[in-house]
């Protein structure tokens, strides 16, 4: 009788390529002349002299071979096998209906994930993960736990120009030889670490009473009252009227004054036409 309803879409059913009886029990199985395997006798309707045979009993499989359970003759007729559901061929899933439960462990591969997928919820790595582009973290990294002390939210490296200028006004005008002057930083959380090399190659308007400054670190620091701010240490200085032995970073700003002796600031007029300044340090951010 008709099918009553939509037509289901699934199942696989081929006729195998026809098989002539010999004085032997076994055959080679062969779909289109190649070599077929099903996945067991189950799957295999076959037709022995028009009597349909018992899978396991009447005959076994094993690799594309399928043996009868005795000796045929050439006056028997292997009248047809069909392979059934090879593969289960479904229509398309119902939205919805696809749980975990049904994908195999490790089925999706990284091929199949999309190029840019976005997680709404965590994402938890037992093992080691390697990635070989850029990681992009917003809110940062928490490495050891998940407290703000063990969070790295912040980390920028880069360049910057460093000048001399008088603390107060703007009397001091420097030259500089720009193929030697230039400063380095990296930032790491609200730590930065810094160098710069200062060469003056003309100098004029520095005053006895005005304090000698680097104005343009490139972060401003945390006050005063509740840090200790860094400094720098002088890695090489040379033609100065009155020699620099280290500086500070005052707080909430981003000026760096320089230092010839405890207690003892250094002025404009320190700096001569030939002055070389080197130096490293490193400071607290005000964020």
């Amino acid at each position: 009788m008709p099918f009553i309803g939509t037509q289901p879409e699934v199942g696989g059913y081929s006729v195998l390529d026809a098989l002539t009886a010999s004085a032997t029990a076994s055959n080679t199985l062969q779909l289109n002349s190649t070599n077929f395997v099903p996945n067991s006798a189950n799957q295999l309707l076959v037709s022995l002299n028009g009597v349909i045979q018992k899978p396991g009993s009447s005959f076994t499989i094993s690799g594309s071979t399928l043996t009868f359970s005795s000796a045929l003759a050439s006056s028997d007729s292997i009248d047809f096998i069909i392979s059934m559901g090879e593969p289960l061929l479904i229509g398309t899933p119902s939205d919805g209906t696809i749980t975990t439960n049904k994908l195999v462990n490790d089925s999706v591969t990284g091929a199949k994930i999309e190029n840019n997928p976005t997680i709404a919820g965590n994402l938890t790595v037992s093992g080691t993960s390697t990635n070989t582009g850029l990681v992009t973290a917003s809110a940062g990294v928490a490495i050891g736990g998940t407290g703000s002390a063990n969070t790295l939210d912040d980390f920028e490296e880069g360049s910057f120009v460093p000048t001399l200028k008088h603390e107060v006004g703007d009397a001091l005008t420097v030259g500089y030889a720009s193929g030697y002057t230039y400063g380095r930083y990296t930032k790491v959380g609200s730590l930065v670490t810094f160098q710069m090399t200062i060469d003056v190659d003309s100098v004029s308007g520095g005053a006895s009473n005005q304090q000698l400054i680097v104005p343009n670190l490139p972060f401003t620091s945390k006050s005063y009252q509740t840090n200790s701010n860094g400094g720098a240490n002088m890695t090489y200085v040379v033609n100065l009227n009155t020699n620099i032995t280290y500086g500070i970073v005052l707080g909430s700003s981003t000026s760096l004054r320089f230092y010839s002796a405890p207690s003892t600031p250094s002025y404009g007029n320190t700096v001569t036409s030939s002055t070389h300044i080197q130096c490293y340090g490193h400071y607290e951010t005000a964020s």
